[in-house]
């Protein structure tokens, strides 16, 4: 047990995805011994391996989703209601689930009332900004579940409207936008928090009327995204971290 949850926390702590050589040295293993751990990790969704590497699995964003009640949204909060009051729009908290996003926080200016904020919903790849902020964040190996959930409501994946290319643009720019996919006249744009490659903590969503996410206010929405992630990021890597970046 300790030495699968030592191989756990070597994966989540690497700057880059490890392989086996350097995972037995980090937590004194011999490698068939190792080898035998990271092989029940992956079965188990702990772990995945791309190629010769490992990351961490759906299993770890899946209990990293259910503690989002807690230290997460208690940690995001002020960030979203900065956003908020900065955008004028409505600001969400997203992580992944199983088979798409879930909302566990939302800040919503009282003149945007008449929409949904979705709170505590699954939502699919193929139709909002979150997951497929989240999803292009994810090693491609691991987007599978998700992929599947659109393939079986019939959203074209391939070809340049398909949702590979989306998640390619979203990866490619960091930034995920949707225009009027689950609600008329209302558009979203979300950026992942990622302090690790291939690991997204959770997602910040803005969302307002289609009208105000164009193409003329677009430059800024992003720009204060990308100040509010990057603030909650520096907080979610911890004083350590940030000294290390110092």
């Amino acid at each position: 047990m300790d030495k699968a949850l030592d191989l756990i926390e070597a994966v989540a702590a690497a700057p880059l995805p490890p392989r086996l050589t350097d995972l037995a040295a980090e937590v004194e293993l011999h490698r068939a011994t190792a080898y035998r751990i990271l092989v029940d990790l992956v079965r188990r969704g702990w772990l995945l391996r791309a190629d010769d590497r490992y990351l961490p699995g759906t299993a770890v964003l899946r209990l990293s989703a259910r503690a989002a009640h807690n230290s997460l949204t208690v940690l995001a909060r002020p960030v979203l209601e900065d956003l908020s009051a900065r955008t004028g729009m409505m600001v969400n908290l997203q992580v992944l689930d199983s088979d798409g996003s879930r909302v566990v926080d939302v800040v919503r200016p009282d003149r945007l009332a008449m929409i949904s904020t979705l709170r505590d919903e699954t939502l699919p790849v193929h139709r909002f900004a979150g997951p497929l902020a989240l999803v292009a964040a994810l090693a491609p190996q691991a987007r599978g579940p998700y992929l599947d959930v659109a393939r079986k409501a019939g959203h074209p994946l391939d070809g340049a409207a398909g949702l590979l290319a989306e998640i390619e643009q979203a990866e490619s720019t960091g930034f995920a936008v949707e225009h009027g996919r689950n609600e008329q006249f209302v558009a979203s744009v979300s950026r992942a928090v990622v302090p690790l490659p291939g690991a997204p903590v959770c997602a910040v969503t803005v969302v307002g009327p289609d009208a105000e996410i164009d193409a003329e206010r677009m430059g800024r929405l992003q720009e204060e995204l990308a100040v509010a992630v990057d603030t909650l990021g520096k907080q979610l890597s911890g004083p350590s971290a940030q000294a290390d970046a110092r």
